[in-house]
């Protein structure tokens, strides 16, 4: 990915990629819910930081940079997404959005709660 649409990607709103998150679960029969559970268990936001997040159109880089703690057990999503493997991915904030592309991905392809958290 060239540095263009990298930055293009970091300044973009999250609140303006949300609803195509919980679209994505929601066309598979998944929730908001477990949108939000995903969020929550890769950011260690809350779902009244993720509406501040959204009320404020705060974008990806400030997004993940904020996040009060990225879940210890990130470093085991593993696999493509984008046509990029997401463990070998060396710019750092990039590697946390494709984290987030995947787990919704994952979601989406119903794959168990319980192996999306990685527990």
């Amino acid at each position: 990915m060239d540095d263009k649409n990298v930055a293009r990607v970091y300044k973009m709103s999250f609140a303006g990629v949300y609803p195509h998150y919980i679209a994505k679960a929601e066309k598979k029969g998944r929730t908001k819910a477990e949108v939000d559970e995903v969020i929550f268990w890769l950011t260690g936001y809350n779902a009244a930081d993720l509406q501040r997040i959204l009320d404020d159109k705060t974008n990806f880089e400030d997004f993940f940079n904020s996040a009060p703690l990225l879940n210890p057990n990130a470093d085991k999503i593993t696999g493509v997404i984008c046509g990029y493997r997401v463990e070998n991915i060396e710019e750092p904030l990039m590697q946390k959005v494709r984290y987030l592309d995947k787990l919704i991905d994952e979601l989406a392809k119903g794959k168990a709660m319980e192996k999306i958290l990685r527990k």
